[in-house]
């Protein structure tokens, strides 16, 4: 958790009045966002939606990273950019636009790949990891360093008409118990070659972010163990439950390195 006062300022209290004005959401819950680290990986259609939810929400600290540039072909779906910003690098441009859009939180980016050099320094600091890259070696990477360290993880995908999210929690099955390593080997699934509704992606990460704020403010996990199908073209959602892959070996080698 971030260390500094716990308490809402005046006009904080009146940026977030309409939620705090909920039932079920008061001012402790705020609160918690206020205090609240999250990392973002992935800045395209996803991350880049989710984090501008998460800052206008009120969290309190947001980390960035992403090692893409701006496209041109980004800009019909990844809502925070805008054709003067291509070229340039996707976390630096977003930072920017959630520090603008709310001067009380702080804002991290890094324009570096999320690699096995950076990635459990990264997520150590966190309490929360939101997943929307675009590629399965970084999704697994993500989950491996989430589920040995125990930090809870919230990954969304989009692609074509169809969106999936779920959440890793404490001991709970992980992306690997439900997308086994061996099985996910066609890395050509992604926007650049599969192509994407521009709704999409925004849909999963407006789920994503809705999720996020229910767990850092209210502790609730509804989609822990649980795989959220979104269809667009049948406007149909699914939500299957599934169990921990007791061969995982991801689980595996986390049980491993926690026992010693």
């Amino acid at each position: 958790m971030l260390e500094h006062d716990l308490e809402l300022t005046e006009s904080e209290m009146h940026l977030y009045s309409r939620q705090i004005l909920l039932d079920g959401w008061d001012i402790e819950a705020q609160e918690k966002l206020k205090l609240a680290n999250v990392l973002i990986v992935g800045c395209g259609g996803i991350g880049c939606t989710t984090a501008e939810l998460l800052a206008r929400a009120g969290v309190g600290k947001i980390s960035l990273i992403d090692a893409d540039t701006i496209e041109i072909s980004n800009l019909q779906r990844q809502i925070a950019y805008v054709a003067q910003d291509v070229g340039f690098y996707k976390s630096e441009i977003l930072a920017k636009r959630l520090q603008t859009i709310n001067p009380f939180i702080q804002v991290e980016s890094y324009t570096s790949k999320l690699d096995e050099n950076n990635a459990q320094a990264l997520i150590a600091q966190q309490d929360l990891v939101l997943d929307g890259c675009d590629n399965f070696t970084t999704r697994y990477l993500v989950n491996h360093i989430c589920t040995q360290l125990h930090i809870p993880l919230i990954s969304a995908s989009a692609i074509g008409f169809q969106g999936q999210l779920f959440m890793v929690d404490g001991d709970s099955a992980c992306y690997e118990c439900l997308f086994p390593k061996a099985q996910q080997h066609n890395e050509s699934l992604r926007c650049a070659d599969s192509g994407v509704l521009a709704t999409t992606p925004n849909v999963m990460a407006s789920l994503q972010a809705h999720h996020a704020l229910l767990y850092l403010g209210l502790a609730k996990t509804p989609l822990k163990q649980k795989l959220m199908l979104w269809d667009g073209l049948t406007m149909k959602q699914r939500i299957l439950a599934f169990e921990k892959d007791r061969d995982c070996t991801n689980c595996q080698a986390s049980h491993t390195a926690n026992a010693d």
